[in-house]
């Protein structure tokens, strides 16, 4: 059973007997001495497919949804639909769109290391692997001997996304994110 302070996005967790896919996790420390941190998480119904925002205490238990995890391998993209492959017998699961909200920015050709939560043979969601390797494809030309600052610049990667990058990268480097944070982590 996981605390509130350990949730991360994409887990699944049992509200009420249905299962709801975390979305998003923000953390408020009170100013106050003495007071716990407060986590606020947006859930998504896996079943309406509805919101849902709960609020909890960081040392709150929760109830983690009781489904199977195999390991997939991210296939194609059919319109608005996601196709993964299990890795060990082949299977296909689908996820539309919706489903992947704030993931598919991080999804990629032939990305592995992904885990599909399946419960009664249908996918529910996916957990990404804690980093991917993405190409910059724009950014302003990198600047020599800024190595030792710690300044930034906005870099474009094939997904679409934009992250801050250290200002010596150039265009047509691989690089490292955090799938959790969306941050720059290191060259690949």
């Amino acid at each position: 059973m996981p605390k509130a302070s350990e949730l991360k996005r994409g887990m699944i967790i049992e509200i009420n007997e249905i299962p709801h896919a975390v979305k998003k996790v923000d953390s408020r420390s009170p100013s106050s001495r003495g007071a716990s941190t407060l986590y606020k998480i947006r859930y998504t119904n896996l079943k309406t497919g509805q919101k849902l925002d709960e609020s909890y205490k960081g040392d709150d238990f929760l109830k983690e949804a009781d489904c199977v995890r195999v390991k997939v391998q991210y296939s194609y993209n059919d319109g608005d639909n996601y196709v993964f492959m299990n890795t060990e017998d082949y299977t296909q699961y689908t996820l539309n769109d919706d489903d992947l909200d704030g993931q598919k920015e991080y999804i990629t050709d032939g990305l592995e290391g992904i885990t599909a939560l399946i419960v009664d043979d249908s996918i529910l969601g996916i957990e990404l692997p804690a980093s991917v390797d993405l190409e910059i494809i724009e950014t302003a030309p990198g600047i020599k001997g800024s190595s030792a600052t710690a300044r930034t610049k906005a870099a474009v990667l094939p997904t679409g996304i934009e992250v801050q990058v250290p200002e010596y990268l150039e265009t047509g480097e691989v690089i490292k994110i955090n799938t959790v944070t969306g941050k720059y982590m290191s060259r690949a």
